[in-house]
């Protein structure tokens, strides 16, 4: 049993990212899908693939390299929440990942977002990660 189902699917992100992987296969829950979708909304990930199976399911990520540079789309993914002390903002309090050019990833009443979203609607909640 895992007691922090988010940082294990960041953490599982970022050694396939240091391995060099092409594909990250990750036990799927609610809000690590709706993770993933806004990971892909924003370009962070090449694709992704939710697989059903009886009890569980995966999801599988293609994740994104320069072609030239191999270098990867994501530099940087960090924890902000965790179970052991919460992060939230309103928002007015929303961070700011590297001036705009990074997103926050934020768990509101009206679903997971970027802080950027989540301040055009007026909205605050948990402040999940950071990615950039």
């Amino acid at each position: 049993m895992n007691s922090d189902p988010i940082a294990d699917y960041l953490t599982r992100v970022r050694n396939a990212i240091k391995a060099n992987h092409r594909i990250v296969e990750i036990p799927s829950s609610k809000i690590k899908k709706e993770i993933t979708k806004v990971l892909y909304d924003k370009g962070y990930i090449q694709s992704y693939k939710f697989e059903d199976s009886a009890v569980q399911g995966n999801i599988k990520i293609a994740l994104k390299y320069n072609p030239s540079t191999k270098q990867s789309a994501i530099v940087k993914l960090e924890r902000v929440s965790k179970p052991g002390l919460r992060k939230y903002a309103g928002s007015e309090e929303l961070p700011r990942v590297l001036n705009g050019l990074g997103v926050a990833i934020v768990s509101t009443s009206k679903g997971v977002m970027t802080d950027k979203e989540a301040r055009t609607q007026n909205i605050g909640g948990e402040v999940l990660c950071y990615v950039y």
